[in-house]
């Protein structure tokens, strides 16, 4: 009854099978681990963000790289702002993603003569054109303590951003310390302070950026369930259409239709 189990064609369906299941597993177990990383991304930046504010001197230094278990620390700077090495980052979105327009960096100088510390201070719109530098709310004046997100150099690679040709005075496609330290000779600490707070408040300033998202855990888990229902598919399908084929049997409709009747000529 099920010798047809071992023609060729099922011998193909089998192979087929056989590649099918152990890759819908593997699918499967790789959109787990994604949702274990993405777990485990929303908890550090979770304790992150809710620890207690350190100085980013005590961390950072010239030429330091910031490592992934420090990105979004809480920090704190006291210091003053130099607005004359402000500088804006090109082509960034508003914080509610509606818009494209700079990201405003202006270096602020550390009270205890340790370096200066790049602060991104928000966002603001574009200019009236591409080579025009735009409107930028001035920094407050005298000493402030600000607090923010610690935050590693943006690199090609690790943005994904292609750094072009020659740009406009005083605008970048990254925020990197180590490129402005060799553009202005100054001692600036490794990674940027994204703005969250000052003392004393800002006043007219750009748009602060919102903290990252910690709270979805995002698809993963349910794709990783959905690839392993298909695998446990795979060989339920194959019996079902064996039982079928073997109830039927495999050449029931080319038997019937070899078997009709012609169908009458016209003379």
């Amino acid at each position: 009854m099920y010798r047809f189990l071992l023609s060729w064609r099922w011998a193909a369906f089998a192979l087929l099978a056989a590649l099918l299941v152990p890759t819908m597993v593997e699918l499967g177990f790789w959109q787990f681990h994604r949702h274990q990383d993405r777990v485990a991304r929303n908890g550090l930046i979770t304790q992150s963000l809710t620890a207690a504010p350190v100085p980013f001197d005590s961390v950072s230094k010239p030429g330091y790289t910031v490592p992934k278990d420090l990105t979004w620390r809480t920090m704190s700077a006291t210091g003053q702002y130099d607005p004359g090495h402000e500088f804006v980052i090109r082509n960034r979105t508003e914080p509610d993603g509606s818009s494209i327009g700079y990201f405003v960096i202006t270096p602020l100088t550390l009270a205890d003569g340790n370096g200066s510390v790049l602060v991104n201070r928000g966002w603001v719109e574009s200019g009236g054109d591409a080579a025009s530098y735009p409107t930028v709310p001035a920094p407050p004046t005298g000493q402030v303590t600000v607090t923010g997100r610690l935050r590693a150099d943006e690199t090609p690679e690790s943005s994904g951003i292609k750094v072009r040709g020659k740009l406009p005075d005083r605008q970048f496609q990254l925020i990197n310390s180590g490129r402005q330290a060799e553009l202005t000779g100054g001692r600036l600490l490794g990674g940027y302070l994204e703005l969250a707070a000052s003392s004393p408040a800002q006043g007219d300033s750009p748009i602060l950026l919102s903290e990252p998202d910690h709270s979805s855990i995002g698809p993963h888990m349910a794709y990783a369930v959905q690839w392993w229902l298909f695998a446990g598919l795979v060989p339920v399908g194959l019996v079902v259409l064996a039982r079928r084929e073997a109830r039927e049997g495999p050449d029931t409709e080319a038997e019937s239709e070899a078997g009709a009747d012609p169908a009458p000529v016209a003379v």
